[in-house]
């Protein structure tokens, strides 16, 4: 899996490529972590646009980003969800914790 971040003023944009499965997961909540620290984002965006595959490990990536994005007092959303990560999303029903877009 690939992680890369682009931060513009306030808004961190951190884009997730290949396959999110538990080694992945682990590697992206550390450099999540990290991102976030350093950057102290107001508005966090996680971009699927190139994940292949998801398994339910990264549900715990998504649910630790928005609840350390609640403790920054930002906010934080998932965009472009490729079909099998969704429905690992829809599964697990965390939409109605996060906001989640599909890919177009």
């Amino acid at each position: 899996m690939t992680i890369t971040s682009k931060a513009d003023g306030r808004k961190l944009r951190i884009f997730l490529s290949g396959e999110l499965d538990h080694h992945a997961a682990r590697e992206a909540v550390t450099y999540i972590e990290d991102k976030l620290e350093t950057q102290l984002p107001r508005d966090c965006v996680l971009d699927m646009t190139g994940l292949s595959f998801m398994d339910s490990s990264g549900i715990a990536v998504v649910l630790k980003t928005y609840r350390r994005m609640k403790e920054l007092d930002g906010r934080f959303w998932v965009e472009n969800v490729p079909p099998q990560p969704m429905r690992v999303l829809d599964a697990s029903g965390i939409g109605r914790l996060v906001g989640i877009s599909v890919k177009s």
